[in-house]
């Protein structure tokens, strides 16, 4: 009996400890089990549901975008000249005195070819020619002599002018082995290496002049209106971040009739250093119609 008296007595004691806890956990809030719902994706894992945004809250405004200036017209700058160098005959180049970015002055050579070859048929032609003048030399004193005929004359002389000849164009191939700088400025890129073989062609180098560079542009047609050679108009260069002062130097003679646009060439005044051909911009004129 005290036995059963004492599990009585403690099934008592856990039932009220249960049901004080029960009645001292705070209650959940409503809707928080909605709120915090996860959806189990086929994959395996849980995703949040994303937030509504807030009923009858208008959507923001995209951001305006800055307005286009009329009056603002693209131009590039270009160097006055221009030009690429090619091989001129087949062979292989010997030396290349370019590189990148170089600056060469006029006249300098460049690139030089192995002319072994059109130095022995200089030689040869040399040859042939002492031997045809030496011929018509001795036919011209027979004829003096009425032992040869006017026509054997003739014909050495024909002999020692052709070998004349040859010798000519042995020499204009030799100076074809060397490549030389038309003119002052700066090389741009390089096709070849040394010892490299190229055939007749083939491009070498390409080359930029220094000074003042050409501003070109294609203005819209209207501007002819009141546009003449001479007018003044400012350059904003994106590279330099600096505006200049240009002047137009020449306007094509014809409009494109698509575009309703003008070729035009301006020339940007005074020494700048700083500006190199390639670079763009933007041009503003005084007063556009």
């Amino acid at each position: 009996m005290v036995a059963w008296h004492r599990t009585a007595v403690a099934a008592a004691l856990m039932a009220t400890a249960a049901s004080l806890w029960a009645q001292a956990a705070p209650p959940a809030p409503v809707g928080q089990a909605a709120d915090n719902s996860l959806q189990l994706r086929s994959s395996g894992g849980l995703q949040a549901q994303p937030a509504k945004a807030p009923v009858g809250q208008p959507a923001p405004a995209p951001a305006q975008q800055p307005a286009a200036d009329p009056g603002a017209i693209r131009v590039l700058l270009a160097p006055e000249l221009e030009t690429t160098l090619v091989s001129q005959i087949v062979g292989r180049v010997s030396s290349l005195n370019a590189s990148l970015g170089a600056r060469v002055p006029k006249g300098m050579p460049l690139v030089t070819f192995d002319c072994s070859e059109p130095s022995a048929r200089l030689q040869m032609a040399q040859a042939e020619h002492a031997g045809a003048k030496e011929t018509l030399d001795v036919k011209t004193r027979l004829l003096a002599l009425e032992a040869a005929g006017q026509s054997e004359v003739q014909l050495a002389a024909a002999a020692a002018e052709k070998a004349n000849a040859a010798i000519r164009l042995s020499r204009a191939q030799i100076a074809q082995c060397t490549v030389i700088a038309p003119f002052a400025g700066r090389v741009v890129r390089v096709h070849v290496k040394p010892f490299q073989g190229v055939n007749a062609g083939s491009p070498l180098i390409e080359m930029v002049s220094e000074g003042a560079l050409k501003v070109r542009l294609n203005a819209p047609s209207r501007i002819l209106r009141t546009l003449r050679e001479g007018a003044p108009f400012d350059v904003a260069i994106d590279e330099t971040g600096k505006t200049y002062q240009a002047k137009v130097t020449a306007i094509n003679g014809r409009v494109d009739a698509v575009a309703q646009t003008v070729e035009l060439e301006g020339r940007i005044e005074g020494k700048n250093p700083e500006l190199l051909g390639g670079m763009t911009g933007v041009a503003r004129f005084k007063a556009l119609p």
